[in-house]
């Protein structure tokens, strides 16, 4: 693939317009290829069967439609868990999982491919990172999923960017790829039934706060002292707890919207009374929702998920503080498409 040649999913309305116009041909064709690429989900520039065959032929040489290549596809014993390893253009790898609920299809975005950040229970974060992906890189992944949905006639109802990567660490790129997809004229997706989680990157927990977005917000807390957090999220040396949760206090005041906390319960590390204590401690009076899910085991990490008894006393501790929370459902363990499991090297896996 010639990487040099515009990738149509990084454009906006305007940037295609003016490469149809280029290309010799009326700009009102342009609307016709943001309805191809978004409205109609088409795979390919040949399959826009709406547009002359001559436009077809030039926008091919002219432009990429796709930057996504699959090379693995995993589906979870479940059934309702699928995850695939896509290899861009540069062989940057990143991996994208679909999960089924009831009435649900979330999709959960990568927005890096690895991860600079060095969680330890991550193994994202164990491997490194390879380079930030592009609005397009991003939006394509939805897109993808989005069609093969479609075949079934079904559709995605939740975007989670809580794949591979901080997503704050590609504010720029993740925003555009936002406003794409929310688009009203294009995929028109709901802001918000869109998530983007970070680990704390406070500058910009702050200016997303001035965005004025219905998009939600995520942090991953998973500590709730200093001592303890430091030793799982390197980030927290440079925006620890105190500052991190003022930044959070300060985004529901100019938002008037809720923050959720993630929160990997590990076994005799973070799911004991005193971190249960501290944590109520610290989200008293917050608009906030903690949401528990059992730590995923990666290679990279030697901690083990709570036990139930433990789990039921640390949210017995929350529930007196009033702090509302929820257990969430592992899915697709045995796969690798749990929270902390994506990297970029699961040929093996296959």
């Amino acid at each position: 693939m010639n990487n040099k040649k515009p990738f149509l999913f990084d454009l906006t309305l305007k940037e295609i317009t003016e490469i149809i116009t280029d290309l010799g041909e009326p700009a009102y064709r342009a609307k016709q290829v943001w309805e191809q690429l978004y409205d109609k989900v088409t795979p390919s520039i040949e399959a826009m069967n709406g547009l002359p065959k001559s436009l077809r032929e030039k926008l091919s040489a002219a432009a990429d439609i796709s930057h996504l290549h699959p090379e693995v596809d995993l589906k979870s014993s479940d059934t309702h868990t699928r995850k695939i390893l896509f290899s861009l253009p540069d062989g940057a790898e990143v991996e994208t999982v679909l999960m089924g609920y009831h009435t649900r299809r979330t999709a959960c975005i990568s927005t890096q491919a690895g991860c600079a950040l060095g969680c330890t229970f991550c193994a994202t974060g164990q491997g490194g990172l390879q380079r930030n992906i592009t609005s397009g890189e991003i939006v394509e992944q939805v897109i993808f999923f989005e069609r093969e949905l479609r075949k079934n006639n079904e559709k995605l109802t939740n975007l989670v960017f809580m794949g591979m990567g901080e997503p704050f660490a590609n504010y720029k790129e993740v925003m555009k790829a936002v406003d794409t997809l929310t688009d009203p004229d294009g995929f028109n997706f709901g802001a918000r039934r869109i998530t983007i989680s970070t680990v704390g990157i406070v500058p910009y927990i702050e200016k997303f706060a001035l965005e004025e977005s219905q998009v939600n917000l995520a942090v991953s807390l998973h500590a709730a002292t200093d001592e303890l957090r430091e030793t799982m999220l390197p980030v927290n040396k440079r925006y620890p707890i105190d500052v991190l949760i003022k930044a959070c206090r300060n985004y529901i005041y100019k938002t008037n919207r809720r923050v959720s906390f993630e929160w990997a319960l590990i076994d005799n590390v973070n799911d004991t009374p005193e971190q249960a204590k501290a944590l109520a401690r610290i989200l008293k009076g917050m608009l906030c929702h903690v949401n528990f899910i059992p730590l995923n085991p990666t290679t990279g990490y030697e901690g083990h998920e709570s036990k139930q008894r433990r789990i039921q006393a640390f949210r017995n501790i929350l529930d007196e503080a009033g702090i509302p929370n929820t257990l969430r459902i592992r899915r697709g363990i045995d796969i690798n498409a749990g929270c902390g499991q994506l990297k970029h090297a699961v040929h093996n896996n296959s």
